[in-house]
Formats: C-alpha cells, sequence, structure tokens
C-alpha cells in the first residue's frame, strides 16, 4: 500500500524557485531586511544584518585560509548568534556543514572529525580544552574560537563573557596557538570582496551524523536539493498556523539537531520569521521569562520540555494568548503531556516524525486534523508504505517497516557505500527500521523501533556504543545496553554488566562512563549479573532483557 498525501496547500509548495541554500538567504535576507531573523540572550539581529555578518565570514574563509569548496567545516555551538551566522557564510562559501553537539567528549569528537575530514571548526571556547586534546589527531587546520556572549553588544559582551570565563568557571584553560577569535574575524575592515560559490543541487550541503544497527555513527549527505524540498514541504502543512514576516518561534532545540535546523535555520528563514534561540532550555525559569517577553506565536519542542513547562509551578501565569503553532519532533509525544500542554496554552500539538537520513520531516499532522497518537500522514510528495521481513507490502493497518520515498531523502552515508544500498532500494525507498502502521486516512502510528536505538530526551544513543566502551574496561567481562520507559525523557539507558573482577564497583563503571560519554549516554542504571540472554550463534539477545523491565518506571 502506497500512500501518497494531496496536501490541500500543495499549490504553496514551490512559491519561489531556488536551487540552492544560498540563494534562498539571497532571497530572504533581502526580502525581509529589516525584520528580526535571530535573537539570543537578548540580542536581536536582522535579516540585513544576518546578510551581512554571514558574507564577512564567508569573506573571511574564501579570502584568508587554504579552505576549498568542498571542505568540510564542523560547527560546535550551543544556540547564539554565531550558529546561523557561520552555517550560512560557510555555504556561502561552498563549504560543507558538519554539525558538531558540544556535549561531545573528545573521543566523539575525533570520531566525527576524522570521518567526516573536517579541516575546519567554529566552536565555543568553553569546549576548546576538549579540541586541544585530539587536535594531532585529526585534520583540522583552521579553527575560529568564540565566547558566549561575543555578538551582544559591547558592554553586556564583556560582562557575560567575564562572568561565564572567571565567575562560573566555564572556559578551562586550553591551548590552540592557531585559533582565530569570531570577534576579529567580524570586526576586520577590508573592502568586501566576497566570491560567492556556485553549488548545484545535488552537491552535499550539510554532513548530520546519525547512526545504525551496529551502533557506528555515520554521516547522512543531505544535498542542497533534499534540503530546500524538506523546507517547502514542512512549509506546506505549517503555513496555515504561521504568518511570514510576522511570527517569533521560541527555539529551545539545538540547531545543530536535524529537526531544529530545518525549522529555524531554513523554514523560519525562509519565511521572514523571527527565531529566539534559547542556549540552555533545562532552565525553564529562564525560558518562562524569554516566553513573557516575547508573547510568541509558537514554539518547537520535545516531550520532555513539554513535560518540564507544564509541570512548572508558574506555568498557568504564563500567557499564551498569541500562540498558534506548537510543532514537536525527535521522540514520540505522551497523548497525555499533549493534552496537558493544549489545555494550558489553548494551542494544539502537531507532532511530526522524521530522520536526519530524510531531512528529516517524513509526516506531520496538520493543523485543525491532528490525531493524537499518531505523527500524522506524510508531508507532500511523500511515499510510505510497511513491509514485512521479506520486504513484501502490508495492507492498510498491518504492522510491517516503514518505508520512506521522497525528494528529502538523502543522498547517501558520506564515504559508506555498503550502508548507502544497505538502507535505500534499487529503486529509492529508504528503509527507516521503525515499526510502523498506516491507517485508513494515511496517518502514521509509530509501534516500535525494529533498530535497539534508545532515545533519551531526543536524542539519539546505540547501545553498540556504549557496550564497546564499558567492555574495554579491565574489569569487564561483556554489557548489554537497553532502554527502559521514563515519563520524563522517553527512555532512560540501562546496563547490565559481567564483570571479570569481583572487586569491580557500579561507582567505578559510573565515572568510567562520564569520563568517555555525553551526558545523555551515561547508564542511569546498572545491574551486575552472571550472565546475558544469547541466542544459538552466541548474540546477545536485548529483547529479553526488555521484556522482563517493567512498562514504566
Amino acid at each position: 500500500m502506497n500512500v501518497k498525501l494531496q496536501s490541500p496547500l500543495t499549490e504553496e509548495l514551490d512559491p519561489a524557485e531556488f536551487s540552492t541554500l544560498t540563494e534562498l538567504y539571497d532571497y530572504a535576507c533581502k526580502r525581509f531586511s529589516d525584520k528580526p531573523a535571530f535573537t539570543s540572550l537578548g540580542r536581536t539581529i536582522t535579516f540585513a544584518e544576518l546578510d551581512r555578518c554571514s558574507s564577512d565570514f564567508s569573506n573571511y574563509l574564501q579570502q584568508h585560509t587554504s579552505l576549498s569548496p568542498g571542505d568540510r567545516i564542523a560547527i560546535q555551538l550551543p544556540n547564539v548568534l554565531q550558529f546561523p551566522i557561520a552555517a550560512i557564510g560557510a555555504l556561502k562559501a561552498g563549504l560543507i556543514l558538519v554539525n558538531t553537539n558540544p556535549l561531545y567528549t573528545p573521543r566523539e569528537m575525533k570520531h566525527q572529525f576524522n570521518d567526516s575530514g573536517a579541516k575546519a571548526i567554529v566552536i565555543l571556547s568553553n569546549f576548546g580544552k576538549k579540541l586541544e586534546e585530539i587536535l594531532p589527531e585529526t585534520c583540522i587546520e583552521v579553527i575560529i574560537t568564540t565566547d558566549v556572549g561575543d555578538m551582544l553588544h559591547p558592554m553586556k559582551r564583556l560582562i557575560v563573557n567575564f562572568f561565564a570565563r572567571y565567575i562560573k568557571r566555564l572556559v578551562p584553560r586550553y591551548s590552540l596557538p592557531s585559533a582565530v577569535s569570531w570577534l576579529k574575524i567580524l570586526s576586520q575592515s577590508s573592502p568586501r570582496s566576497e566570491t560567492k560559490h556556485v553549488d548545484s543541487g545535488t552537491d552535499t550541503a550539510i554532513i548530520l551524523y546519525t547512526g545504525g544497527t551496529t551502533g557506528i555513527a555515520k554521516g547522512a549527505m543531505l544535498t542542497h536539493s533534499n534540503l530546500l524540498a524538506n523546507m517547502k514541504q514542512l512549509r506546506a502543512v505549517s503555513k496555515s498556523v504561521i504568518r511570514d514576516g510576522e511570527d517569533s518561534i521560541i527555539a529551545p532545540l539545538p540547531l545543530y539537531h536535524t529537526y531544529a535546523f530545518m525549522f529555524h535555520c531554513l523554514t523560519m528563514v525562509y519565511a521572514g520569521n523571527h527565531s529566539v534561540l534559547i542556549p540552555n532550555p533545562r532552565d525553564i525559569d529562564g525560558l518562562l521569562k524569554v516566553i513573557r517577553k516575547i508573547h510568541p506565536n509558537g514554539i518547537v519542542g520535545i516531550n520532555t520540555l513539554y513535560l518540564a513547562l507544564c509541570r512548572h509551578k508558574n506555568i498557568n501565569t504564563v500567557d499564551f494568548s498569541a500562540m498558534r503553532f506548537s510543532g514537536a519532533g525527535g521522540m514520540a509525544m505522551t497523548v497525555n503531556v499533549a493534552r496537558e500542554w493544549t489545555r494550558i496554552t489553548k494551542c494544539e500539538v502537531f507532532e511530526g516524525y522524521g530522520l536526519t537520513e530524510c531531512s528529516p520531516v517524513v509526516t506531520v499532522n496538520p493543523p485543525g486534523k491532528v490525531k493524537l497518537g499518531t505523527v500524522g500522514p506524510a508531508v507532500p510528495d511523500t511515499l510510505l508504505k510497511v513491509v514485512n521481513d521479506k520486504d513484501e507490502e502490508l495492507l492498510q493497518g498491518e504492522t510491517g517497516e516503514l518505508w520512506v520515498k521522497g525528494p528529502q531523502v538523502m543522498k547517501g552515508y558520506w564515504h559508506n557505500t555498503a550502508a548507502t544500498k544497505e538502507a535505500i532500494s534499487p529503486d529509492g525507498w529508504f528503509k527507516t527500521g521503525d515499526y510502523a502502521q498506516i491507517d485508513s486516512d494515511g496517518y502514521v502510528r509509530i509501534v516500535d523501533r525494529k533498530k535497539d536505538m534508545i532515545i533519551v530526551s531526543g536524542f539519539n544513543v546505540f547501545p553498540s556504543e556504549i557496550e564497546e566502551l564499558v567492555n574495554s574496561h579491565p574489569d569487564v567481562f561483556e554489557s548489554a545496553v537497553i532502554g527502559i520507559p521514563n515519563e520524563k525523557s522517553g527512555e532512560l539507558v540501562k546496563m547490565f554488566v559481567v564483570p571479570k573482577a569481583m572487586s569491580l564497583t557500579k561507582e567505578q563503571l559510573y565515572d568510567y562512563c562520564r569520563l568517555n560519554l555525553t551526558p545523555y549516554k551515561v547508564p542511569k542504571e546498572i545491574v551486575f549479573v552472571k550472565d546475558l540472554p544469547k541466542s544459538n550463534v552466541g548474540k546477545i539477545l536485548r529483547r529479553e532483557l526488555r521484556e522482563k523491565e517493567p512498562q514504566t518506571i
């Protein structure tokens, strides 16, 4: 059963023709030049400023570095104004973006930088020490460092940067002698002689890292055409509740995340709308303060965030009367949280489903036609089907693996032909690895994940990565990792360990994991066992471990 949604908004799908992202940015920055584009830490830049600063950055990359079109540049920043400026500037210079999680440990950074062959990086000074540790083992030649307050007005910049460095001590001492400061780049007064590189739609624009059943991170190559198509698809289903050139949308999801990048750095830019970047979404008090000040028309979040907001003691004192849009993606939305958010804000949640390999949006609940418990129908120009283990197409309502076909499906995995062939069928269907059902209206319900991937607060966690690390501990014989349900974060990481030495303690393993893993990957529970369930051929059966777990904790 192939399911194709014919959206009533299809006529809005292509209001302007672009072949590359730089053409989109040129269009938006000229059309909405005096409108606010991004705000962070209280500083707002207009589309004209976004264009000027990104061109200055592009000019520096082309004139003062050895970088050439097609080279990869890593961006390791939280939600500060430097992120969209650097991303757009790099694209103008013909570079390929590699978005990097600021929470990565040195080990995780090294893998991503080396796999992508990154030759440049824009990094927050807070993470300079981690870069220093691995720099000799990478190909990085160009280092651009920035402090969190660098885009603020001079007096506030001094205060914020001083507070972060010397009061909160968030910036460990590091030594990167070849690094150039962000402020130096943007303050250069050399004449503008930027030469914009001309891409084709099939050129790779960004490499976003995801994983698979093996737990080995793979770089999904998304082309200009992929991203432009998905931007238009997302716009088609959200346009009825978002007003071009008028709306302010709260952006608590990190821009390095595929969904946030698509929504705020593409869709909202095209629409001439204002994205209010939240550097620390865990600070719910601070987030509510911003909401009170901005009176936003929308917000994009995940179940964890909506739950935290709903449970805040002061949530009922906030004025949500201007809200028309609440987007959700990255992890499953629980029906209870969606209902509570709608009750409080009078704004329904439009939950969707996507994957990094699909740019990422595949389905979205359309405004006015939301079905709670589903992730909505396919976005325009997208085909869906469910198949059994023999790749045979199943009937409506049956459960099988969800396959996707559309213009947003990635070009392939970076330097990994075998994985690309495994993930994409010869006739262009992407195999999601998720079990799903499609009802008579084309709405999709995600039933379970075929892969063993765990999703913690919207972040992908792959058991094999954690197991490989823990198994390298001299006192561990073997281990197995599963996800267990958690109302707040969706899932938590639980690890079963067969110790080699009786002297091994759980505290030692926690410390070992904290040293080598991003916090959300660190197991929240460790259980010592005598052995692990295995198949006849010796494969550890995580499924049996999951079946023994209670449904909620």
